[in-house]
């Protein structure tokens, strides 16, 4: 049974974009704050691939992207902190981060690229994180709040993604039917991998649109979706308008443990 205990009280947590266009954006945030140092010292190390021409096409940038993900997935550590408005750049001077917190550095490298990004939130049902949580599903919150990331690519292809201009995270590295045929099977939410790490491997799919393999588990997530709470501009704009996962006091007791508490553990 998960708690509504630990989470922010007075908000209400429904659709609130009512269908308009969300543009996104490249400025800096106070959590892409992507103009400090340690941030652009994260895209100098980042290997992307040649672009003689200069073109900064959709495959490129997108590979790019992708460079910068696995860049991430060995410099910062995975673990369970709740503090989802933590810079990225206090992120990157700690060495370790949450998913959704690795997912903001993402997010802080393509902007600092150029790239415009946008931000998707959902509500999702907190049991979906029981596997990593077996004794303490009294104290998993009821509601998970998060941000899935968005990356606005000129002159994509609806043949390549079907929502053009914008590229969702989930596919960064493919199209959905294609990750989801993949031999590592889908996501349990169990064992060191986070959804951050799942991204390069198997489909996750927040709206069952994947034609799943019959032998696939996880593949079609859909089902742990509470509420779309539409797109914003940014996670700032995001966590201002529905609060976090948790409240403030959750996070101030939680956060000395679970940031420190590596994923998997």
């Amino acid at each position: 049974m998960t708690s509504s205990l630990l989470t922010p009280r007075g908000r209400t947590r429904r659709r609130s974009s009512g269908g308009r266009a969300v543009a996104g954006s490249t400025d800096p945030t106070r959590i892409l704050d992507w103009r400090h140092p340690r941030v652009t010292a994260l895209l100098g190390r980042v290997a992307a691939p040649e672009d003689p021409a200069g073109t900064s096409d959709p495959a490129h940038r997108t590979a790019a992207l992708r460079q910068a993900h696995r860049r991430i997935v060995a410099e910062v550590r995975p673990v369970y902190s709740v503090r989802d408005e933590r810079p990225v750049s206090e992120v990157l001077r700690l060495g370790r981060g949450s998913c959704s917190q690795r997912l903001a550095v993402l997010e802080a490298v393509a902007r600092a690229s150029g790239v415009a990004t946008r931000v998707r939130g959902l509500l999702v049902d907190g049991a979906f994180w029981y596997p990593r949580f077996p004794r303490l599903h009294r104290i998993v919150p009821d509601q998970v709040l998060l941000a899935w990331p968005e990356f606005r690519l000129e002159d994509l292809s609806p043949a390549d993604r079907p929502t053009p201009p914008w590229l969702t995270v989930s596919e960064l590295f493919g199209g959905l039917d294609e990750l989801s045929e993949g031999h590592g099977g889908g996501f349990t939410n169990t064992g060191a991998e986070t959804l951050f790490e799942a991204l390069s491997r198997t489909a996750i799919d927040w709206d069952g649109a994947t034609v799943c393999p019959a032998d696939s588990v996880a593949c079609d997530l859909s089902a742990h979706v509470l509420a779309d709470l539409g797109h914003f501009g940014s996670r700032d704009e995001l966590f201002a308008r529905h609060g976090q996962t948790l409240c403030a006091m959750a996070r101030l007791l939680a956060e000395p443990v679970l940031g420190r508490r590596s994923a998997g553990v």
